[in-house]
């Protein structure tokens, strides 16, 4: 196995001028590429066939800690893990959970505190990871959230934590968490108005959210992000609006394309508000200018300066402007499962093994395996593309 960083053999006779007779002549994956099954344990790729989302170690010295990166077999590194805490939360967005139903995960089922603490120190020391999101569910319903971001502030090296949340609960534990060592924190809000909230939330919780907001802006948990989400005949004239509010709140806005990862499976492209919607609303009132890939980097964001700025709003384009090719996540659902990404509909257990008594290069290897084994894309417009069997509280955003 060539390790990452050294050419391997076909690679320098490429450089020379003659392609390899066993290299694909092409670099672009095909659809079966995309269905690629894990490759035997035992390291990175020899030569990644797509950009990677970043650089790989090419020192000598380097090479081991690349051997130990979350790489899969399209040279892509993942560097940022998304923790669920929990499957539960206290709205019921329409685009999100059916308003009754739902089978909650059993307290037994569910990671302990201890768990998640030893699986994301083995993410941070073992597998390079950096940036560190907690998610739900509402995470803020999870017991102890203070005590876990406390904990996963003291690793070293520190990874960047942040929480995605629904704000309710954050107007009095927006201090504490950020004391705890949250960096940031993003929170979903749809609407203005508190009628068409409790219409898309089923609940009547809009003040709360407006006030959380207020208080992770007051705690300095900077920048505080925005997501919204635009549905057909209920918020789609709201964008505009939208984005002055936050500009006036110095909030960053973005807007986030509805994702086949509603649990009713009533999703239908043909009728979804679009990146190119969303933008063509904005323009009727602002001037958008994108800002570059550097810019971008491996984020899910596209992003566009507003009136010359410095005010900036994104939009996170899943279906119609896919970003997989950067794509630098690793999801751990609350009851202990591996997800290579929102839309597969293969899992890893490393809660069994955990509880089965694997060591900690046990656990890394089986989550590197995984990882391994990331398709090219999400595949949404593929004929064959299939709905992840959980819904988006039950994976974590």
């Amino acid at each position: 196995m060539t390790p990452p960083g050294a050419a391997p053999a076909h690679a320098r006779r490429r450089r020379r001028g003659r392609r390899d007779p066993r290299e694909p002549a092409a670099t672009t994956p095909s659809p079966a590429d995309r269905h690629r099954r894990p490759a035997p344990a035992g390291g990175p790729p020899p030569y990644p066939n797509r950009r990677p989302s970043r650089t790989l170690p090419s020192s000598s010295s380097n090479r081991g800690r690349a051997a130990a990166m979350l790489l899969d077999t399209f040279g892509r590194v993942a560097t940022d893990l998304r923790v669920s805490l929990t499957d539960r939360c206290n709205l019921r967005c329409t685009y999100c959970m059916p308003e009754e139903g739902l089978q909650w995960l059993a307290k037994p089922e569910l990671l302990t505190d201890d768990e998640i603490v030893r699986l994301v120190r083995i993410a941070v020391t073992r597998l390079g990871v950096e940036e560190l999101r907690f998610t739900g569910g509402e995470p803020l319903l999870r017991p102890g959230l203070t005590g876990l971001v406390e904990r996963c502030a003291a690793l070293e090296p520190r990874p960047r934590i942040s929480l995605t949340t629904n704000g309710i609960g954050l107007e009095r534990t927006a201090e504490v968490l950020r004391d705890a060592g949250l960096d940031r924190v993003n929170v979903s809000l749809d609407t203005l108005d508190p009628e068409v909230f409790q219409r898309m939330t089923r609940r009547k919780r809009h003040g709360d959210v407006l006030r959380g907001l207020a208080a992770a802006r007051a705690a300095g948990l900077a920048p505080v992000k925005v997501n919204a989400v635009l549905m057909p005949g209920v918020n789609e004239s709201e964008a505009p609006d939208l984005l002055a509010w936050a500009l006036e709140h110095e909030y960053e806005l973005r807007f986030i394309e509805q994702m086949p990862l509603d649990p009713q499976r009533g999703w239908q492209r043909a009728g979804m508000i679009t990146a190119g919607d969303i933008l063509a609303a904005l323009r009727t009132r602002f001037t958008l200018t994108q800002e570059g890939e550097e810019a971008r980097g491996s984020a899910p964001a596209e992003r566009w300066l507003v009136d010359g700025g410095p005010g900036r709003v994104g939009v996170i384009a899943s279906v119609t402007r896919p970003f997989c090719r950067a794509c630098d996540r690793t999801r751990l659902t609350a009851d202990g499962q591996v997800r290579t990404c929102l839309f597969a509909t293969e899992e890893s257990d490393l809660r069994g093994a955990l509880r089965g008594g694997a060591s900690d290069e046990e656990l890394a290897a089986r989550w590197r395996t995984a990882m391994w084994g990331k398709k090219a894309g999400a595949g949404i417009d593929d004929p064959e593309f299939v709905q992840p069997r959980r819904p988006m509280s039950a994976i974590g955003g």
